[in-house]
């Protein structure tokens, strides 16, 4: 239809195929051009944060110093280990070591013609700038590996995530699947009150649970006061199913019947098959939210060192040297692990979704 009304849009203005394929052609490119552009733009802050972790301290604490990982170049002459420079000369730019340095004038050595001696450069050396050759360390890494308990801290994010997962699916698919298919009196309200809690801010519900969860239940230091909350649902996840499950014809609810099926079983062999990339995308969220969560983890696990989760080395960094190459580093290992799962269920992320009968 499209297609069509372009054709039409050329004859009635008389315009020529050449030219109208000009026109197509140069819509076509600035529009992928700016989505690139939006696209470079939204990565960057992660590419930089790739390149930062790459760098030594030594390269940031330079100004001058390009923005991807390098290492400055030396020399060593003599048995003296000597900074490279980029000393402009009237043959162009050279990079010499700088072997005697002085106010006015310098003594250079060409490290690719040592056997010319010194050379002499009149100006002042500081004006120059450091010479850099491409180099990446791995020593960030490696220095955080050494020193935080990665496998532990791995193993509890793991147990924390799949117990999580667990609780607020089965809990989140029942009760969508109550609002979906019976008829409850006062089903309707029931379903406007439970999406009403999502107005309400987590900071109201804070300091009452905090007291229910350390004083009268005396959970404080386990992990219970952040598992257990996530098997009563998620008002937000009740609505996405709920939505999802209405759309599903209720013939093949009432054909399970006929075959002898009862609410479980139709609910595990024909709405949940049926409902595979909003179940998917309901996990996919759910995992975000956890692996990331940190207040209410330093908030219960702050007291127990060895019940820290992943969020927890984004901070031990700090004890381990406060610089930016660290942060970085950090922050890498910490995300490596949600990335590796959304491109494993990336074919299921948002797959056919329908929220308010409307495919997406």
């Amino acid at each position: 239809m499209l297609n069509s009304r372009l054709q039409g849009f050329r004859r009635l203005f008389n315009v020529s195929t050449l030219t109208f394929r000009l026109w197509n052609f140069t819509g076509t490119a600035t529009v992928n051009l700016l989505l690139w552009a939006a696209i470079l733009a939204y990565l960057s802050p992660l590419s930089y944060m790739f390149a930062t972790a790459l760098k030594t301290n030594s390269q940031l604490s330079d100004s001058l110093a390009p923005i991807y990982p390098a290492t400055a170049m030396t020399y060593t002459f003599q048995g003296n280990s000597y900074d490279v420079y980029e000393v402009p000369t009237e043959g162009g730019v050279k990079q010499w070591a700088l072997v005697n340095p002085s106010r006015k004038e310098s003594e250079f050595i060409d490290p690719a013609h040592p056997d010319l001696g010194l050379i002499h450069w009149d100006g002042s050396w500081r004006s120059l700038h450091k010479a850099y050759r491409p180099s990446v360390t791995f020593n960030n890494f490696v220095t955080l590996w050494n020193n935080i308990d990665y496998p532990n801290h791995l193993r509890n994010s793991l147990i924390v995530v799949v117990l999580a997962e667990l609780g607020v699916l089965c809990s989140s698919i029942a009760v969508a699947y109550g609002f979906a298919r019976f008829r409850i009196p006062g089903g309707r309200f029931l379903f406007l009150l439970c999406i009403a809690t999502i107005m309400i801010p987590d900071s109201i519900t804070l300091v009452p649970s905090f007291v229910i969860f350390t004083r009268v239940l005396d959970w404080n230091g386990t992990f219970l006061p952040i598992i257990v909350p996530h098997f009563f649902g998620s008002a937000i996840y009740i609505f996405l199913l709920r939505q999802n499950f209405k759309t599903i014809p209720r013939e093949m609810d009432e054909a399970a019947m006929l075959d002898g099926a009862g609410p479980l079983r139709t609910l595990l062999s024909i709405i949940l098959p049926q409902a595979v990339p909003v179940v998917v995308t309901v996990a996919l969220l759910q995992f975000f939210n956890i692996w990331n969560e940190m207040r209410m983890s330093s908030l219960y696990l702050s007291s127990a060192l060895d019940l820290r989760t992943m969020p927890f080395t984004a901070q031990a960094f700090v004890s381990y040297g406060f610089t930016a190459e660290m942060l970085q580093a950090s922050a890498l290992i910490l995300i490596i692990i949600p990335v590796l799962v959304l491109f494993t269920a990336q074919r299921f992320f948002m797959q056919d979704m329908v929220v308010t009968g409307i495919e997406k």
